[in-house]
This record gives structure tokens, C-alpha cells and sequence, in this order.
């Protein structure tokens, strides 16, 4: 038997909620619930109850950064033919810069500190 959903207070999920989206809309929340690192249910229902969603740092947020930076390489490489950026790359470019700046000055490279400095001082987050 599957586990049950249960809220924060411990209570039930038993109410169905459903709604439509466009495909652009639907990789839009896809990319965005990745960087979270909650469940799409979970996000959703914080952002609807405006509810300050925090990023805890993990394996799954690192999956869902490296695939929004995919996203932006790939855009670079298709604004280099000299097209407009898409809206969805620039909500995915906004939470990255937002994402890296709750993360701290650790590791940002100083006045004095080359780039190439900074990464060697930077260490694995294991």
C-alpha cells in the first residue's frame, strides 16, 4: 500500500485539486519545482498559500540547477543566431541568480581574486 500524503499538521491530503496549463507554462513550473527541491504538490500548494517556499540544498536541487543551466547554455548558444530569449529561460535565469544569492558569499570571487582562484577554493558539497 502506497504512503499516505499528509500535510505539514499531519492531516490527510484527500481533496483533488487539478487545472490546465499550456506546455509552455508546464515546462516553465517543471524547471522552476526542480531548482525547489520540493515535490510539484508541495510547491504548489506554498505558492498558492503564499507561503515563503525555502531551498534546502541536495542532490535533487543540484539535478534541477544543472539542468536550468542547460537550459540558459543552450539559449546563449541559440541568442548568438541573434533571436530574443524566451520568457521561460529568463524566469529560469532570475530564480538561478536568486537561488545563488541565498546561497552566500562563499566561494564569490573577491576584487583581488581572479575567477579561476575562486573555483579552486570552492569545495564539493557531498
Amino acid at each position: 500500500m502506497s504512503r499516505k500524503n499528509l500535510d505539514e499538521h499531519g492531516r490527510l491530503r484527500s481533496k483533488t485539486v487539478a487545472f490546465r496549463v499550456s506546455p509552455e507554462e508546464g515546462r516553465r513550473l517543471d524547471a522552476i519545482v526542480a531548482m525547489s527541491g520540493l515535490t510539484k504538490q508541495d510547491y504548489i500548494v506554498a505558492r498558492l498559500l503564499c507561503q515563503e517556499v525555502t531551498v534546502v540544498p541536495s542532490s535533487r536541487v543540484q539535478k534541477g540547477m544543472e539542468e536550468g543551466m542547460q537550459m540558459v547554455y543552450l539559449e546563449l548558444l541559440r541568442l548568438g543566431e541573434g533571436d530574443e530569449v524566451q520568457p521561460e529561460v529568463l524566469d529560469v535565469i532570475r530564480l538561478l541568480a536568486a537561488l545563488f544569492e541565498g546561497f552566500g558569499d562563499e566561494g564569490a570571487p573577491t576584487a583581488h581574486c581572479s575567477p579561476r582562484d575562486a573555483l579552486m577554493r570552492m569545495e564539493r558539497g557531498d
